[in-house]
């Protein structure tokens, strides 16, 4: 590292990432590099901290838009203090605790009838009959909500 910053190569191999795909985190605002007196991207340390928290919410099954938007509540160009890490995470337990309550939804229920309205089924006498579940929208009504006992 430079007394100006990490370059985008040095970034790379501290991260383990493709130079290529640092530049695609860039426009998706997980890293914001500042540019030297001859253009040249030049990264902070922070930057690689939030590269390494991408990654692993990325591997997490975060999409890089939601990792993005809750990245912004983080300053720019400095270090994050354990205050700024807290509201990112308690942000981010809601979502979360939606998906753990979305997995644990489709896990007690996947082995169930496959009419649930998930493949717009004209009928299924076990658990959709007459296909009820379309009256309240398309999609899988059930696993979004929808109760089953509804006439």
């Amino acid at each position: 590292m430079t007394s100006q910053g990490l370059t985008i190569g040095d970034l790379s191999r501290r991260s383990g990432v493709a130079v290529s795909a640092i530049r695609f985190y860039e426009t998706h605002g997980i890293v914001a590099p500042l540019r030297n007196t001859g253009g040249h991207r030049r990264y902070s340390r922070a930057d690689l901290r939030r590269l390494s928290f991408a990654l692993i919410a990325q591997s997490l099954g975060f999409p890089l838009t939601e990792i993005g938007a809750h990245l912004a509540r983080l300053p720019d160009h400095k270090a994050p203090s354990k205050a700024d890490w807290t509201r990112v995470s308690k942000a981010m337990q809601k979502d979360i605790k939606n998906r753990i309550q979305a997995l644990e939804t489709m896990r007690d229920t996947l082995d169930g009838c496959i009419g649930c309205g998930c493949l717009s089924l004209d009928k299924c006498a076990l658990y959709n009959p007459k296909d009820r579940a379309n009256q309240n929208g398309p999609g899988p009504r059930y696993l979004l909500g929808d109760s089953a006992d509804r006439d």
